[in-house]
C-alpha cells in the first residue's frame, strides 16, 4: 500500500480551470417522443412544396370526404439529401426482408388529374396542423405493411420527435421519388446560381462616336 505524499503548493501551484471546448455530438439513435406525438397520424398521400430556404411535406388523408391535411413538416434544404438516403436505405432493407413494396394502381386512363390548387381546395386544414412542425432529421422503422417516419428536431441537449407519420409500404416509394426530383431541382438551381456569380461583369458600353448636337 503506497503512502500519500504531501506537495508544496508553492512548488506545484493549482492549474487554472480550462475552458471546455469539446464538441457536442447529438444522438442519432434515440429521441424524446412527446405524448401528443406518440400516437402519430396516418396518411394516404404526400405532397412536397419548396420555398426559399425550406421545403414543406404535406401528408394528406384522402380516404373519405372531407379530405384532410393530416400533418405538415417543414424541412431545411440541407436535411433533404440525408433524408433521401435514409428512405432509400430503408426501402432496400424492406425489400431484403419482405420483397418489393406493392405498387400503387395506375390512375384511370383519360381521366385528368387534379392540379395542386384543386387538391388544396378540397382539403380541410386544421389550424394546429397548418403551422407545421420543424424537423432536420428522420428516423424510419417498418413492419411488413407500413412505414413509420419519425421527423426529429435534432438539437442539444436531446433530439425530439416533432411529427410521426404512418405510410403504407406502397406509398413510400412514390414519396421517395418526389423527394429525389425535388433534390435534383434544388441542385440544378444552386448550380445555375453558382454559374451566375462566377460570370465576369459585362464590360461598359463604348462611347458614342456621334458628335454632340
Amino acid at each position: 500500500m503506497s503512502e500519500a505524499t504531501s506537495e508544496d503548493p508553492q512548488q506545484n501551484p493549482p492549474k487554472p480551470p480550462e475552458q471546455i471546448t469539446q464538441a457536442v455530438q447529438y444522438s442519432q439513435i434515440s429521441a424524446r417522443v412527446p405524448d401528443k406525438i406518440n400516437r402519430g397520424v396516418f396518411a394516404t398521400n404526400a405532397l412536397v412544396l419548396t420555398g426559399n430556404q425550406e421545403l414543406v411535406c404535406d401528408f394528406l388523408l384522402r380516404m373519405v370526404p372531407p379530405f384532410m391535411l393530416a400533418a405538415r413538416v417543414v424541412i431545411p434544404f440541407t436535411a433533404l439529401a440525408p433524408m433521401v438516403k435514409a428512405i432509400g436505405e430503408n426501402i432496400e432493407n424492406f425489400k431484403a426482408r419482405f420483397g418489393p413494396p406493392t405498387s400503387l394502381p395506375a390512375p384511370p386512363p383519360n381521366v385528368p388529374q387534379p392540379n395542386i390548387a384543386d387538391v388544396y381546395e378540397q382539403l380541410k386544414i386544421p389550424e394546429d396542423v397548418a403551422v407545421g412542425a420543424y424537423a432536420n432529421t428522420l428516423m424510419i422503422s417498418h413492419t411488413a405493411s407500413e412505414f413509420c417516419l419519425d421527423f426529429i428536431l435534432d438539437l442539444f441537449p436531446r433530439p425530439t420527435v416533432t411529427q410521426r407519420i404512418y405510410l403504407s409500404s406502397a406509398q413510400l416509394p412514390p414519396f421517395l421519388n418526389t423527394l429525389k426530383r425535388t433534390l435534383e431541382q434544388l441542385q440544378q438551381r444552386a448550380h445555375q446560381q453558382s454559374q451566375q456569380h462566377q460570370q465576369p461583369p459585362h464590360p461598359p458600353a463604348p462611347p458614342s462616336e456621334n458628335p454632340p448636337l
